[in-house]
C-alpha cells in the first residue's frame, strides 16, 4: 500500500489505520543498522537505571533496620511501598503514553525518579522516606512497561524477539549492578551515597529528548499524519545515509480493519484482546511473585537465618541475580527460535521445580539456598524478560501501551504480595514452606501459558494485532 493509498483510506480512522500499517510496512524493510542501536541504547541506559533504583531498597534495608530501629512490619512497609507506586504508576502510564507519546511519558518518568533519589539521601526517619519511595515508585512503574512499548514498535518482525530482548537485558542488568554497587557501598558508607549516585541518571532525560524520535505508528495512530510521515521519512534517511545504499520498497501492507469506535479498557477486557489480558495479567503476576519473593528476602534470610555478616549475606544475593541475569541472555538469543510461548512455560515450569526441591530439603545450609534460588532465578529472570518482548506484540498501537501497562500492574501486584507472603511465612520459621509456596506460585504461570497463550514469533505487529 503506497503512502497516498493510505490517504486515501475513507474517513479520519481509515487515514489513521491504513498511514499505521503502511508504516509498519516500512519498517519490515529497514536493515538492522547503527540507528537502532542508538536507540536501543539511549532508552535501555534509561531502563537501566530505574531497574537500578527499584533494587536498592532491599540492599540499603539491613542498613535502614538498624540506623531507625525498624520491625518487621515497618521493613515489609519500606519493602513494599515503592511496589504500591509502581503499581499505580504503571496503570497510570499506559493510559497516557496512548494519549500524549511514548517518548514524553519515558523522559518524565527517569527527571522525576533522579529527583527523588536526591530527596531520598535527605530522610532521617522511615516515614518521608516511604513517601518518597511512593513517588519514586511510580516513576519507575510507568517507565518500564512504556519503554518496552516503544522498542517493539520501531522494530521489525524478523528476529525481533533477539533485538528487544538484548534491549531488556539492561534491566536485569540494572539490578545487578545496583546489587553490585550496593554491597560494595553500602557496608562502606552506608546507603545514603547509593541514592545520592543513583540521582545522576536523571539528566538522560535530556538526551531521550534530542536523540529519540515518537513513534511513527503512534503518530499515525492518533491522526498526526503529516508528522508520522516526517518521522518515518527522517529515520529511512538515518538508515540509508548509515548503510550507503537505498532501502527496497516496502511490501504491500495487508487491508487495515476499521479502528473501533471506542478504545481503552473496555476493548482490552474483552473479545480476542479479553483473553489475552487474562493471560499476560497471570504470567506478569506469577513470575514477579515469585522472583520478588526470593530476591527481596535472601540478605535478610541470609543475615537471620544463617547468621551471615552483611557482606557475605549481600554477596550471596548478588550471586543469585548474576544468574539470573545469565539466565536472560540465553532466553534473548533463543526466544525466535524457541517460541515466546515455549520459552514462558519451560522456564516457569523448571523454576518450581527447583524452588520445589528446594523447599523439600528445608533449605538446611546457606550454600544449599544459594545454589537451588541461583538455578531458580536463572528461569524465573528468563520467563520474566521475554513478558516484556511478548506482552507489546499482543495489543494494537492504540491500546498497546496500555495493555503492557496492565502488565506492568500485575508485575507489580506480585512484586507487592510476593515480599509479603514471604515475610509472613519466614516470620513463622518454615523456611522450607517458603520456597515450597513459591514453586506452586511458579507451576501456576507454567500452566497459565500452556493453556492459553498465544505464539508471535515472526510475525508482524499488525498481523499479531490489528
Amino acid at each position: 500500500m503506497t503512502i497516498d493509498a493510505a490517504r486515501a483510506t475513507p474517513g479520519p480512522q481509515g487515514d489513521s489505520a491504513a498511514l499505521a500499517a503502511a508504516i509498519g510496512a516500512r519498517f519490515e524493510r529497514l536493515p538492522l543498522c547503527r540507528w537502532q542501536v542508538m536507540v536501543r541504547l539511549v532508552v535501555g541506559a534509561v531502563t537501566f537505571f530505574e531497574a537500578f533504583d527499584q533494587l536498592l531498597i532491599a540492599y540499603a534495608l539491613p542498613d535502614l533496620r538498624d540506623e531507625w530501629h525498624l520491625g518487621t512490619s515497618q521493613v515489609t512497609a519500606l519493602m513494599t511501598v515503592g511496589s504500591i507506586g509502581m503499581l499505580i504508576g504503571a496503570l497510570a502510564s499506559g493510559r497516557l503514553a496512548d494519549r500524549i507519546g511514548r517518548v514524553k511519558v519515558i523522559a518524565g518518568c527517569i527527571a522525576l525518579s533522579g529527583v527523588c533519589n536526591l530527596a531520598l539521601i535527605l530522610c532521617t526517619s522511615p516515614e518521608p522516606f516511604m513517601a518518597i519511595r511512593f513517588v519514586q515508585g511510580m516513576a519507575i512503574g510507568g517507565e518500564v512497561p512504556i519503554a518496552a512499548t516503544f522498542i517493539a514498535e520501531i522494530t521489525r518482525a524478523h528476529q525481533r524477539g533477539r533485538f528487544v530482548l538484548l534491549y531488556e537485558l539492561v534491566f536485569p542488568a540494572g539490578l545487578t549492578a545496583g546489587a553490585l554497587l550496593a554491597a560494595w557501598l553500602v557496608p562502606v558508607l552506608g546507603w545514603r551515597w547509593v541514592f545520592g549516585l543513583a540521582a545522576v541518571p536523571g539528566l538522560l532525560c535530556l538526551a531521550l529528548a534530542r536523540w529519540v524520535p515518537e513513534s511513527p505508528r503512534w503518530l499515525a495512530d492518533h491522526g498526526r499524519h503529516d508528522e508520522a510521515l516526517a518521522t518515518m521519512a527522517s529515520i529511512e534517511e538515518k538508515v540509508e545515509r548509515i548503510t550507503g545504499a537505498p532501502l527496497p520498497a516496502p511490501a504491500p501492507a495487508r487491508p487495515a480493519p476499521p479502528a473501533p469506535g471506542k478504545s481503552g479498557l473496555r476493548e482490552l477486557l474483552t473479545g480476542r484482546y479479553g483473553k489475552r489480558t487474562l493471560v499476560i495479567g497471570l504470567l506478569w503476576f506469577t513470575g514477579y511473585f515469585a522472583n520478588y519473593g526470593i530476591t527481596s528476602w535472601l540478605p535478610t534470610i541470609y543475615e537471620d537465618h544463617f547468621d551471615l555478616g552483611l557482606s557475605t549475606a549481600l554477596l550471596y544475593s548478588t550471586v543469585t541475580s548474576c544468574a539470573g541475569l545469565a539466565g536472560c541472555l540465553i532466553v534473548a538469543l533463543t526466544v525466535d527460535r524457541v517460541g515466546r510461548r515455549n520459552t514462558v512455560i519451560w522456564c516457569m515450569a523448571a523454576a518450581a521445580l527447583c524452588l520445589l526441591l528446594l523447599g523439600l530439603a528445608g533449605g538446611d545450609s546457606a550454600t544449599g539456598v544459594l545454589a537451588w534460588t541461583s538455578l531458580a532465578a536463572v528461569f524465573l529472570f528468563g520467563s520474566n524478560i521475554c513478558l516484556y518482548l511478548y506482552t507489546p506484540e499482543l495489543f494494537p498501537t492504540r491500546i498497546r501501551a496500555l495493555g503492557s501497562s496492565v502488565g506492568g500492574a500485575m508485575n507489580r501486584l506480585g512484586v507487592i504480595l510476593g515480599p509479603i507472603v514471604v515475610g509472613a511465612i519466614y516470620a513463622g520459621g518454615a523456611i522450607g514452606t517458603v520456597f515450597v509456596t513459591l514453586a506452586a506460585v511458579a507451576l501456576v504461570g507454567s500452566l497459565s501459558a500452556a493453556a492459553g497463550a498465544e505464539e508471535t514469533s515472526g510475525r508482524t505487529l499488525e498481523d499479531v494485532a490489528p
